[in-house]
């Protein structure tokens, strides 16, 4: 017997475990993603006619389209159960359009997380499709399609074809951009500290702070502040405990994640670029196959959301696995039994586990290594959520002699808390840092001082965790867009990754030069900000869009008519590489190209010679003895060290050669770099020289 309703999802993960859960009257079939936009090869908005965007079928979408009308023309019901946001809003009512359905028909499903009762529940309850979602998706989509083919065919005109423009990703590059100057405009400051190691009676030695001088505090910019200092400590004397504060701090847990949050903390801590969190997040809500009875279950909540919310439902069953795991001390809440209503969707909640009881360990047999770091994160995450505060002792005491004050801090933690499960990347958690029990009046032996010469050092450039929480700081684009924006700053070559952060290219200061200069409004933070939170009230329905688009036009329109006339041609120069072709003997020269400079031909594209531009590093080779070691870059982009003989001489190394030889077993020495700074060692483990910051 045929299925009597026909539900409409956009992929075909999410339709095989939603059908599971519906039964044999429903039959479930995937749009695919979108099946009409704009089209690609012209601008597609009437402006004569209040900014009405001209919607085609997608290329390669036609036998999806027959399907679903085909599907459709069998059933009595059609329900369209695309994701419950702006974007899944404008697929149904594109399906809708497609099919000819009315979309003041209760024939939308909206569910939060793909479970059994999620799913059953969100059917029992239907709506019409929420035109105001639908205007804000169509205002986004219109405004970025003003913009990049408004802006993107000046570039190929002006500058270089194949490079575009958008709404956030040229504030994204501009963000990348401003920190890069501001590191080469930046001058270093010296500045001293004073590092003491004092004593009770023969107890262990514990570390201190030089804080001031006559009970102020003293910065030290030289060695003579130093000197001043030191003058005044008579190292045969003690020094005398002044001041011991003792306080109880109470650390709380962070908020489940956001789509932002989410991104920043599996960048940090597990080294995921935006765009591969993102599509590990849509296979864990989609649904993993658990195997036996249980099939395939969607194993996290919606992972587009601004919202850090939990249903009751969900605070319930984490409240009773915390109990039971880890005892009552430890959950937040007491045991309640949450209800959610019949019919209730209780959708935009955070991004949580969609069982608390499916730990980590209990699916290491289903998920891959990447989907299990990423639900793990997830999971201890929202865990930790709902645990209690851990309770931290500290203890503050000043030590003084002759007026010279140091401070020493310390801490024990009395109960842990939330952290004995996670604690956040944000949080610089080094520890219990243990004093001996000190008193005021105690005498204390100064043990040894260390005085230390610093430089003030630039501001860090923008890793992709740094650079999704600078724009969603500033309100610039939303999180769901933020993969794609890093993306394309990628894919163009305005950007390029050193060492996990953003380097912008000459390209990249080209384009934003321009930009800033004859579309002022567009790298404009709080211009863009405002767009956005107008996208937001014609969600909440309390703004038109059409009146949204017109704002923004017409200053845009004039904007882009001055640069059409204004913006001289870039000539992007090849600059003389120094040696002749070796095919025909012309002049090689630099070309600028996708993925960076190379050599090649003057006389392109009659001779197509080109080379891959190496860098010496100065160091003779190790092995030959006769060539320059120079840096390359396999074909991962992984930077590596060989000889310029090669193939003469076959000698590669992943890690930097420094020029000199292991004084224990002859071998050459290399350098290391981690988070503590660069060291040098010998492969081998014989010898390593103290780390350079």
């Amino acid at each position: 017997m045929p299925a009597k309703n026909l539900v409409i999802v956009e992929s075909p993960a999410k339709a095989k475990t939603i059908e599971k859960y519906l039964g044999r009257n429903y039959k479930v079939v995937a749009s695919l993603g979108h099946i009409r936009d704009l089209p690609k090869s012209q601008m597609g908005v009437d402006f004569d006619n209040n900014y009405a965007p001209r919607y085609i079928s997608i290329r390669g979408k036609g036998d999806v389209i027959k399907d679903l009308k085909r599907n459709a023309a069998k059933v009595e019901h059609v329900y369209l159960a695309a994701d419950p946001d702006r974007e899944g809003e404008a697929i149904a009512w594109h399906v809708c359009h497609i099919l000819g359905l009315d979309t003041k028909d209760k024939n939308r499903v909206v569910f939060n997380e793909i479970t059994k009762d999620a799913v059953k529940n969100a059917f029992k309850t239907p709506r019409s499709i929420d035109m105001n979602l639908v205007d804000a998706q169509q205002a986004r989509r219109v405004l970025d399609r003003i913009v990049g083919y408004s802006i993107s065919p000046l570039l190929w005109k002006k500058v270089k074809k194949g490079l575009s423009a958008g709404r956030v990703q040229s504030v994204a590059l501009k963000l990348i951009i401003d920190r890069e100057n501001e590191i080469n405009a930046f001058q270093p400051e010296e500045y001293w500290t004073i590092d003491g190691d004092f004593k009770k009676g023969r107890g262990k030695a514990f570390a201190s702070t030089f804080y001031g001088v006559d009970g102020k505090k003293l910065p030290l910019p030289n060695n003579d502040a130093v000197q001043d200092v030191m003058k005044r400590i008579d190292k045969d004397q003690p020094f005398t405990v002044t001041s011991v504060v003792r306080k109880e701090r109470r650390r709380t847990p962070a908020q489940p994640f956001t789509t932002s949050s989410l991104q920043q903390e599996a960048n940090r801590k597990l080294g995921f670029p935006t765009r591969k969190t993102m599509m590990l997040a849509q296979q864990l809500y989609e649904g993993i196959n658990l195997g036996g009875r249980q099939g395939t279950v969607g194993l996290i909540t919606y992972m587009r959301t601004d919202s850090t919310r939990v249903s009751s439902v969900a605070k319930a069953e984490t409240s009773e696995f915390i109990h039971n795991q880890y005892g009552a001390e430890y959950a937040a809440v007491k045991i309640k039994q949450g209800k959610l209503q019949e019919g209730a969707q209780d959708a935009h909640e955070a991004i949580r586990p969609s069982s608390t009881k499916r730990t980590p360990e209990s699916l290491s047999s289903v998920l891959d290594k990447d989907q299990m770091k990423l639900y793990r994160l997830i999971w201890s995450r929202f865990v930790a959520s709902e645990m209690t505060p851990a309770v931290v002792d500290t203890v503050t005491v000043k030590i003084e002699q002759n007026g010279v004050q140091f401070r020493a801090n310390g801490s024990h933690t009395k109960f842990e808390g939330f952290t004995k499960l996670y604690v956040s990347s944000r949080d610089k958690d080094s520890g219990d840092k243990e004093l001996p029990d000190l008193a005021e009046g105690d005498s204390l032996t100064l043990a040894k001082t260390n005085p230390a010469q610093h430089f003030t050092q630039p501001p860090a450039r923008y890793s992709e965790a740094n650079l999704v929480k600078a724009l969603e700081e500033n309100g610039v684009g939303r999180p769901s867009t933020y993969a794609p924006t890093i993306e394309t700053l990628k894919k163009r070559y305005y950007v390029k990754l050193t060492a996990r952060r953003f380097e912008p290219t000459e390209l990249g200061g080209i384009v934003n030069d321009l930009i800033v200069e004859f579309f002022p409004d567009i790298v404009d933070i709080k211009f863009t900000a405002t767009v956005e939170s107008d996208l937001d009230s014609i969600e909440a329905g309390k703004e038109d869009w059409v009146k949204v688009i017109d704002r923004f036009y017409k200053p845009f329109a004039k904007e882009v008519a001055s640069a059409e006339t204004g913006i001289e041609k870039v000539q992007l120069k090849d600059e003389p590489a120094g040696f002749n072709c070796d095919i025909c003997g012309a002049p090689m020269v630099i070309k600028m190209g996708r993925f960076g400079k190379f050599y090649a031909c003057s006389r392109f594209p009659d001779c197509r010679n080109t080379k891959a531009i190496v860098k010496e590093i100065g160091v003779l080779c190790p092995k030959c003895h006769k060539g320059q070691i120079v840096e390359r870059k396999s074909k991962r982009n992984r930077v590596f060290y060989g000889c310029d003989r090669y193939p003469e001489c076959d000698f590669v190394s992943w890690d930097k050669p420094v020029g000199r030889d292991c004084p224990v077993c002859e071998h050459f020495l290399i350098e290391k770099r981690s988070k503590a700074g660069v060291q040098v060692v010998c492969p081998n483990g014989d010898y390593k020289e103290a780390v350079q910051k």
